[in-house]
Order: C-alpha cells, then structure tokens, then sequence
C-alpha cells in the first residue's frame, strides 16, 4: 500500500455517511500516535475552566488514580468507535459514559465546550505536526463524529460544522478561561501521568516540552509562566522533524491497527471497568434515541426502564476476569 492510498480512498468517502469509517482510518491507520497527541492536549484545555477544573479536583481522581482516569476516558472514546457509533459495542459504551456524568450537575455549555476540544484539538495537532495535514473528508468527519456524540449523550445545540465547533471552543474559552488553584492542581497531575512514561531523568524535560507545545492563554488559565522562545521552537523543530521522518515510512499495514495500550489493563478491559468504582451500582437509562417506552414491573408505560451494561471485551485484547458486582454505594 502506497503512503498516500488510504488519503485517496478518504477523499472518495461521504463523510455524512461514512464519518466512522474516516475516524478509524485517522486514529488507528493514518495519524494514530498525533490523534492521541491532539485528544490529550483537548483534556488540558478542560482544565482551564474553573467549573470544569473545580468538579475533576473535587472529585480526586486524578489524585488517587490518575493513570486509569486518563486510560478511562481514552479507553470509553474507544469503545464508541471502534465497531461504529451505533453498534451495540458503541451504543453500550455511550450508556456507560451517561451513567457516570449522570452523577454531576454539568451545564449543557460545558458539555458542548470539552466535546468541541476533542473535534478541534486532534486537527489543529495534526495539520501543525502530522506528517500530512487532514482533507476535506476528514474534517467533515470529525465534525460529523462530534454531532454523533453529542446525540448520543443529549447535548443539546451542536454545531453543523467544524467551523461551527471551532467559533464554539474560542467564544467559549474567551468568556469562562480564568486561572484557579484547581486548574493548576488537576494540570499538575496530569502533567506527572505523562511524566511517568519516561525514565526519571527525562520526566523534566518531558514537562519541559509538554508545557512549550501550550499556548499562553490556556498557560496562564493553568497557571504556569509562558515558555521561552527556545524551548517553544525546540519542541516545535522536534515535532516537525518526527513529521518528515514519519512522512517516508510505509503506510501502516491493514492487519496492523494501532490500538490503545492502557497501562491500567494490562490484561485487558471490560466496559464496567471503566469510570469510577461507584458508576457501576447507577444505573443504566437509554440513549436519547432509545425512548420507546418499556412495561414497567406494573404493567404501565410511563419511562424508560434502566438496562444493566453490556461488557464488550476490548477489541482484540485478552479481557479481564469477570469480577463480581460491588454493592450500591448510597
């Protein structure tokens, strides 16, 4: 397969109808390693929004156990796409991402604004140090994956376009970006799970790096001091460097699709391990599309009744045991 085949068969796709196919061709074939790059530096700009930072610092996740939420929320975006947004696998794993905000009080606005960083942030990644800037197709792709999820999850007022999501994320970030001791906090931890990827004597300039591929608006949201000039064009050299050396290997073979590698699961997943201990005693309520009304234990209509999750194993990987259901914590 030549470097350029899949980017000929992408241009031939209709992203209305075949967005899921497109994203599968960018993240896990075309610009898998730059996609995640796209999607982590999205979660950091979450973090520059006091509301946004304050409920994830109040909850201690990333505290106690930082490596498996990151795996987490890598892991449950994999599971909704990876056999199609509206397969059993993908419509499951929606569920269980609608059980577990269901907890919070989450304005509609800041659904939208963290969903928007993940259709913005993977392409401005890509076209600044991808070895080959996104088409048409694909950026109609992400756009068209970002209206899937938000009527997956009932977020109401998605843009119909990518400019739309991209004029959403700058009026969003322009009006509610402010510094709190929490953004600074939860970036912290973050910042120390990616440092932990490395041998100890690299983790500086690791969080070095990390912090000059940030621009400042969303640093001083956070809390850290812009970068030098050096270290900002270092990174940036280093980036586009691995862009021209990525740019002359072959294409990646179609048996050979990246997947994730969460250090959480090293034996592999199943869906109700994902999220925290306690989304598994919630339960289930439909899709905004599974509304047809089901008998309740009286014989009436009136609702939706809640399904118990299904647990897809993870894609190819060995699954884990099976572990019995914890009780309801109240």
């Amino acid at each position: 397969m030549g470097r350029y085949s899949r980017l000929r068969e992408i241009r031939r796709m209709d992203p209305a109808r075949d967005y899921a196919e497109i994203l599968r061709l960018i993240s896990q074939y075309e610009s898998p390693w730059d996609y995640r790059q796209g999607v982590s530096v999205a979660f950091l700009r979450d973090y520059g929004v006091p509301r946004i930072s304050v409920l994830l610092d109040r909850t201690q996740e990333f505290e106690r156990s930082g490596q498996k939420r990151y795996d987490d929320t890598v892991l449950i975006g994999y599971e909704m796409a990876a056999d199609g947004f509206d397969s059993e696998r993908g419509r499951a794993a929606a569920r269980h991402l609608n059980r577990i905000h269901g907890k919070y009080r989450i304005p509609n606005e800041d659904f939208l604004y963290v969903l928007a960083t993940t259709v913005v942030g993977p392409k401005c990644w890509i076209d600044r140090y991808g070895w080959r800037p996104l088409c048409a197709q694909e950026i109609h792709a992400l756009a068209e994956v970002g209206r899937k999820m938000a009527a997956m999850m009932g977020i109401e007022g998605a843009p119909d376009t990518y400019q739309g999501f991209e004029r959403l994320l700058d009026s969003y970030e322009e009006r509610m970006f402010a510094y709190d001791p929490a953004n600074r906090r939860v970036a912290n931890a973050t910042f120390r799970i990616m440092a932990s990827w490395y041998p100890r004597p690299l983790r500086p300039l690791v969080a070095r790096f990390s912090l000059a591929l940030l621009d400042e608006p969303l640093l001083m949201a956070l809390g850290f001091r812009p970068q030098p000039h050096w270290a900002r064009s270092s990174a940036a050299a280093a980036l586009r460097l691995r862009a021209r050396c990525v740019r002359r290997l072959p294409a990646r073979p179609h048996w050979l699709p990246s997947r994730p590698q969460p250090r959480s699961y090293p034996f592999g997943w199943r869906l109700d391990d994902l999220g925290p201990h306690w989304a598994r005693s919630r339960p289930l309520e439909p899709l905004p599309d599974e509304t047809g009304p089901s008998p309740a234990a009286d014989g009436s209509t009136d609702g939706p009744t809640p399904q118990r999750a299904t647990a897809p194993d993870s894609g190819g990987r060995t699954p884990a045991p099976a572990r019995r259901r914890r009780a309801r914590n109240n």
